[in-house]
């Protein structure tokens, strides 16, 4: 923890009372409500000390809480230690909600402040329902943390690079026009990109603004009269701008876009997802335009991955294969060797061995590696101070990734360490995981099916055994993209966007002993169609990472014929994939790691 944050708490109590604010709310997003936020947004660690990917803040005059999920609680409670700021767990029985806590603490009359830029208009209006019962107001004109964070770190503006068609598989020009199309079948004429995935599909371009992300910041409108690209002049340079105007695509200033939108004609009719949107960019429509409301078609198209993209989705997990299986490999030799590498070490070494291709721009999300109960961490990130030194003993967890130019890939493993038989309880869930796994990769259902009518599935073993696990059990993921994308998904919350042919996603149940280990077991699947009957369309899904799975962690005697037989076949498909790309050496090596079950 900062010993800096109970006076940044104070100088933002200062900054409210000015403003005539009772209490303000520090969101994790950045303001192109991204997940993963360049410095300039990390506005939530900074009032708190708490740095993990999701939670917010809420600041009164008199008390400060912190409100993350179940991967953070042990993180945040390190971080949070000595700040003032209280945590508040999500989703645990008895701890009130922001909103509660904001009901129960101010009076009525009272205001709650925060940053439109980075709160979407569907959270603002969700929470002005929640507190107008108890005569509070929700006020998001201000950014009170730019005022006193005096040496906040500038917007990026690292400059564009163009996605060629060869990997986006359509030129920007063709996929603006299919935008249009799809938009005015729900009655509209335009729609306004705030997301910074959306932009950068839309547009066919790439950029290193955000860290993991291949995403650079900007804003985008699409229109039946032009395309605007709104960002820093120093990120286009001259040919990218005469390539963007050759695809109809006119760039602006970035502020530029709020006077723009404000000054559209009547007949433009605006498609918005107001889960996508800024507050700040959605409050600047102009008034006289129409409004129609629905999930973000650019969203939804770019869920739906062509042949070129596909082709870069195998092309990429062939390079990560190879990549895992060396270094596996090696990680397997040195500790044989008694070297003891530490937790931040294996990223560094993983992320080496990816880099041998020259595909490789960097890792798609910080890598999760925890040995032994840091496992048990779900999104634990190792430092220096922190991190364990591995042994030729014990489990490994391991969460990583690559970007690649033409594909993004997301993978976890658990290993065993050492030449000793795992013990008996570890197999035992390691199983349970892997027989969710399965099912998941296994499932056949009826087009239209919801990926929380699937996340069962996953958990039916744990649950039987009155176990189970905090996170989703897939998200959706990019090509050359954000890792974390939607709109479809497999977790218990309800999501109406059902699983559809080409959509790409995450298949990761997961089991966590604290204490003792984690168990997670990831790899990457793609829908499509199975098969059709009198009863329709049925579904199912490719799994196209390329990595062994630990034989010792199976219990084989817990598995069915049908689970083995997926296992031994998956296995194999690994080897006779992968070992082609090896040396004859590395090859042996790989064919003992896929023996049959």
């Amino acid at each position: 923890m900062s010993s800096n944050i109970p006076s940044r708490l104070e100088a933002l109590r200062s900054a409210m009372r000015a403003k005539n604010i009772q209490a303000y709310l520090v969101v994790s997003n950045d303001g192109h409500l991204g997940e993963y936020t360049p410095q300039h947004w990390k506005s939530r660690a900074w009032i708190s000390g708490f740095n993990g990917s999701a939670g917010s803040v809420v600041v009164t005059l008199d008390k400060a809480g912190l409100w993350t999920d179940s991967r953070y609680f042990l993180q945040a409670g390190d971080q949070l230690e000595g700040s003032t700021i209280e945590l508040y767990k999500e989703g645990v029985s008895g701890v009130p909600t922001i909103e509660e806590f904001l009901t129960s603490e101010l009076p009525e009359g009272a205001v709650v402040g925060c940053d439109g830029t980075c709160v979407s208009q569907a959270e603002v209006e969700r929470m002005e329902r929640a507190l107008s019962a108890f005569g509070l107001t929700i006020n998001s004109d201000y950014d009170l943390i730019d005022g006193i964070w005096a040496d906040r770190p500038a917007i990026p503006k690292n400059e564009f690079r163009p996605q060629p068609v060869e990997y986006s598989g359509e030129e920007t020009k063709a996929r603006t026009q299919r935008i249009l199309e799809h938009l005015k079948k729900k009655g509209a004429n335009a729609t306004v990109l705030t997301t910074l995935d959306e932009l950068a599909w839309a547009f066919n371009i790439r950029n290193c603004d955000v860290e993991c992300n291949p995403v650079g910041v900007g804003f985008g409108f699409i229109g039946e009269k032009e395309s605007v690209l709104f960002t820093f002049a120093e990120k286009v340079n001259a040919a990218l701008q005469s390539e963007l105007q050759a695809q109809g695509v006119r760039v602006m200033g970035y502020q530029e876009i709020f006077g723009y939108l404000s000054a559209l004609p009547a007949s433009v009719t605006v498609y918005v997802d107001k889960s996508r949107i800024s507050s700040a960019v959605y409050n600047a429509l102009a008034p006289h335009c129409r409004q129609i409301e629905g999930v973000s078609v650019v969203t939804m198209l770019k869920s739906y991955k062509n042949e070129a993209e596909l082709a870069g989705v195998h092309r990429s997990m062939h390079r990560d294969g190879v990549a895992l299986t060396r270094f596996f490999m090696w990680l397997e030799a040195a500790l044989k060797r008694g070297e003891t590498p530490t937790e931040v070490e294996i990223d560094r070494i993983l992320a080496e061995h990816r880099a041998q291709s020259d595909m490789y721009i960097g890792d798609s999300f910080d890598t999760i590696c925890g040995y032994q109960d840091h496992g048990a961490i779900v999104h634990y990130r190792a430092t220096p101070e922190s991190a364990y030194t591995l042994r030729n003993e014990g489990v490994l967890l391991l969460d990583s990734g690559a970007q690649y130019k033409d594909g993004t890939t997301d993978i976890t493993r658990t290993i065993a360490l050492g030449e000793a038989e795992p013990q008996a309880d570890l197999k035992v869930d390691y199983t349970l995981v892997l027989k969710g796994h399965i099912a998941i990769a296994t499932a056949q259902f009826p087009e239209g099916t919801r990926g929380n009518q699937l996340d069962i599935l996953a958990r039916k073993a744990l649950w039987d055994r009155a176990l189970s696990y905090g996170h989703g059990t897939g998200h959706g993921v990019g090509i050359a993209l954000n890792v974390h994308e939607g709109p479809q998904n497999i977790r218990t919350d309800n999501n109406p966007t059902p699983m559809a042919v080409g959509t790409f996603t995450s298949n990761e149940p997961g089991l966590y002993r604290a204490g003792k280990w984690g168990i997670r077991i990831e790899n990457l699947i793609v829908t499509k169609e199975n098969c059709r009957s009198e009863f329709g369309t049925f579904l199912g899904f490719e799994t196209v990472t390329l990595c062994y799975l630990d034989n010792r962690l199976v219990e084989k005697s817990l598995l069915t014929a049908e689970e083995i037989a997926w296992y031994n076949a998956y296995q194999e498909k690994v080897y006779q994939e992968i070992s082609p790309l090896l040396t004859p050496e590395e090859a042996a090596w790989l064919r003992e790691k896929t023996q049959k079950l």
